[in-house]
């Protein structure tokens, strides 16, 4: 389960994917795959998939307990082999490693 709190010392990285709306699903289809592929590695700690509204966007809200498991999972040719297929069907895909600097909850 993701917990999102200030120190806890996990690598977080958040991707975000661009698209056409028609492309979402098979998107979706295949970032999921990939989820169930990265919550075998080790390292892994948690992983969200957020669709948005309009149906352009996917943003994958993942972390992991250091980024060299991040970085060894995203280097596994289990991983790569179907890297191109994404590329193809993706407009734009960005990935980002975040610091959680500051967290409010009810």
């Amino acid at each position: 389960m993701a917990e999102i709190q200030e120190g806890n010392r996990v690598v977080t990285q958040i991707t975000t994917v661009k698209f056409t709306p028609d492309r979402q699903d098979e998107v979706l289809n295949l970032m999921t795959e990939r989820a169930r592929f990265m919550a075998t590695q080790p390292g892994f700690v948690s992983i969200a998939l957020h669709r948005s509204k309009d149906g352009t966007h996917v943003v994958n809200y993942v972390q992991w307990r250091d980024a060299d498991s991040l970085a060894a999972a995203h280097h596994s040719p289990e991983f790569r082999k179907k890297w191109p297929q994404f590329g193809r069907i993706a407009d734009e895909i960005e990935p980002s490693l975040y610091d959680i600097v500051h967290v409010e909850a009810a």
